[in-house]
């Protein structure tokens, strides 16, 4: 494919993002889309003669470490070269295989522990992260000391160890429209992580959803390029510290990564892994803003994504990772694969991809299969399918990580300043930052009648699956990989929506009673029902219909033994492909539905409280409601939610309700309408009549 008119539209696009950063709001920034699930066609601004490098901001090369690196590339053979850009899981690999090997990377995916042990300690984190430095920096066999890195899924707070601050998802953040709170909550995600002792974490997700039936709707901050450009920078500051200053990368700040490089949040269908079929000009101006404040902000990691760009997969692109990302956007970092995300590039497998290396992929996370990968990389150096330059390159990148990081001086994970500082895991602190972001997070969308805020001095019945439910409120990434599997005693110091409820209310003289199928013997004042979607992640999250049917709509999930996603993508003429083969379930009555109409028909008022990780065509609950709010699925503190449906007991408004939709809110049906049910920004204050 021939991309000859790619500098001019990289200069629009850094020309752009430079001026946007500046104040001023660049001509693509302010596209308006009605349809999440169509890509609008910005008109490209005027010209300006700025460099298609982007300079402000971001790391500039020292010396030093550019001499470090040149001497110990000098000392590496072509294997332990090609195991630094090696990335195992922490359950196929061990502290041996690294001293062996050399390997350049570890990382527990979602639901892996020191030891399979869920509710390991933080000392037992440390204590592993400690055997497997100590294997990397271990010379007894010639090789140079080169310290390890470890990376991890901290994408809404250390989601992975029990008892860490769980904060709202992306989804809820960016209702929030709030940069500074984004870099707070960066900021505190990183000393939970630091002290676990792990260096890196996969996150920020920068991705720009025009789907929701994506299933990881959930982990874009927004429709708009704009949200998504203002918060990726703020939360890399908030993670890795402020460029520039003592705060960059010390001991009290971690590696970030923006992905997923890019376009995953535009595939047709909303498919996970799909193909994003825009032109180049929109795929960097709608799908490219975050990573230009990222890099801006000094990010020092990039994740390529699964999904394919007209039909090629993004681990394969060359001109998109190489030309574009590393060239173009002048990122000098390291860029790593997806989870086994050579596999999905055509003709490759888990075991060997050179195309990926050549296109630009330094760093492989190979999670079980990587000791062939190792060999079959280096007989493809030596048969000259990959170019001893590319080798170079990569592992140039990764050790400028490293060192920039500085791996090769902080020691011992164990001796670092938060390390096994256990109180750091779930500290008040960081869990008065995650409530500030659930009370801001709400958007109000109905409210007949100013049923909102309520007096804490009643008598509230609290129904719904979601009412006393953490796991449900904590959504995907929890613990482990789709969410599932948690009880409310894998959250320790966690709060569910009931108990934030019953203490607002006690508090003030009132009573709050629990009853998940909406039963009580007195009447009560008002009925709040908690529901919504039940916890899922990437591609097992994607739905054929916006419409919510229930929490698990399992009749409208895709097939997950559907072909392969390199296959589905490029098969849309054909939609058959992407659709359920089991056979349909029968239809099964929508029991959150039935549940808020048995309580209005009863003459209670009705506040629904929505728990999802995206837009759903609600029409129903919302008629069958007095108010009507939505939640998202807000995290560990769920006491966030009370603050704001309940006045104060003197009858002053305790928080107002500020939240404003990210996402225009869809009527229903296969994708959302042109004509959106709440256009994007909308969200009623309170007691507003409108």
């Amino acid at each position: 494919m021939i991309h000859s008119t790619t500098p001019a539209l990289l200069r629009w696009l850094v020309a752009a993002a430079l001026t946007a950063c500046c104040g001023v709001l660049a001509a693509y920034g302010d596209v308006r889309p009605t349809d999440p699930a169509r890509v609008s066609q910005p008109s490209p601004p005027v010209a300006h003669p700025v460099s298609m490098r982007i300079a402000s901001g971001k790391v500039h090369k020292d010396p030093r470490i550019e001499a470090r690196i040149s001497e110990l590339l000098r000392q590496l053979t072509l294997e332990q070269k090609v195991a630094q850009m090696i990335q195992p899981d922490i359950r196929y690999v061990t502290p041996e295989d690294v001293k062996t090997y050399r390997l350049g990377s570890i990382l527990n995916g979602g639901g892996a522990f020191p030891g399979n042990e869920k509710h390991a300690a933080v000392s037992d984190w440390v204590a592993l992260a400690d055997r497997f430095y100590d294997a990397s920096m271990d010379t007894s066999g010639g090789a140079p000391a080169i310290p390890i890195m470890w990376g991890t899924d901290a994408v809404h707070g250390h989601n992975n160890v029990i008892g860490a601050t769980l904060f709202p998802h992306n989804v809820g953040l960016g209702a929030a429209h709030d940069p500074d709170l984004v870099q707070r909550i960066g900021e505190a995600t990183a000393r939970e992580v630091a002290a676990t002792g792990i260096d890196w974490t996969f996150a920020p997700t920068v991705a720009v959803v025009r789907d929701s039936r994506w299933g990881r709707s959930y982990e874009g901050y927004s429709e708009r390029p704009d949200i998504v450009r203002a918060y990726a920078g703020r939360m890399v500051q908030g993670l890795q510290g402020t460029v520039g200053t003592p705060s960059f990368l010390d001991g009290n700040h971690i590696l970030a990564t923006a992905k997923h490089f890019i376009g995953d949040g535009g595939t047709n269908h909303g498919i996970d892994r799909g193909n994003n079929r825009s032109s180049e000009q929109d795929l960097l101006a709608i799908h490219g803003q975050g990573y230009v404040a990222a890099i801006q902000s000094g990010v020092q990691t990039v994740m390529a994504s699964y999904n394919s760009w007209q039909g090629i997969k993004l681990h394969g692109q060359r001109h998109l990772l190489t030309d574009v990302l590393k060239t173009g956007m002048g990122f000098d970092g390291l860029l790593v694969s997806d989870w086994d995300g050579v596999d999905e590039v055509q003709g490759c497998s888990k075991d060997r991809c050179a195309q990926a290396i050549n296109a630009g992929i330094d760093m492989i996370m190979v999670p079980e299969q990587w000791k062939a990968f190792l060999q079959n990389t280096v007989a493809q150096v030596r048969a000259g399918d990959i170019p001893m330059s590319r080798i170079d390159d990569a592992v140039t990148r990764i050790l400028r990580v490293k060192l920039r990081a500085g791996l090769f001086d902080k020691g011992r994970p164990s001796s670092r300043p938060l390390a096994n500082k256990s109180a750091q895991i779930g500290a008040p602190e960081h869990r008065a930052v995650a409530r500030e972001a659930v009370r801001k997070s709400v958007v109000l969308l109905k409210n007949d009648k100013c049923l909102l805020p309520l007096s804490p001095k009643t008598n509230v019945l609290v129904a719904g699956d979601g009412a006393d439910n953490i796991a449900k409120q904590v959504g995907g990434w929890s613990i482990s990989w789709q969410g599932t599997g948690n009880a409310n005693a894998d959250f320790p110091g966690a709060t569910s929506l009931f108990d934030g409820i019953r203490s607002a209310v006690t508090a003030a003289g009132g009573t709050a009673i629990l009853s998940v199928e909406g039963s009580y013997e007195t009447t009560p004042d008002v009925a709040i029902v908690v529901f919504g979607e039940d916890p899922y992640a990437e591609w097992h999250g994607d739905i054929k219909s916006i419409e919510y049917q229930g929490p698990s709509d399992d009749g409208h999930a895709v097939d997950m033994q559907r072909p392969a996603p390199e296959v589905s993508a490029l098969d849309e003429a054909n939609p058959k492909v992407l659709e359920v083969s089991r056979p349909q379930p029968p239809t099964v009555p929508n029991a959150d539905l039935a549940l808020l109409q048995r309580l209005r028909q009863r003459g209670i008022p009705v506040v629904a409280v929505f728990l999802t990780g995206r837009v759903r065509g609600v029409t129903p609950e919302l008629e069958a409601s007095n108010a009507f709010a939505v939640a998202w699925w807000p995290g560990t503190e769920g006491g966030g939610i009370a603050d704001v449906l309940f006045r104060k007991g003197s009858g002053e408004v305790n928080f107002p309700i500020t939240g404003k939709l990210s996402y225009a809110w869809p009527r229903g049906g296969a994708a959302s309408s042109d004509s959106p049910l709440f256009p994007y920004g909308y969200g009623l204050g309170g007691c507003n009549r409108h």
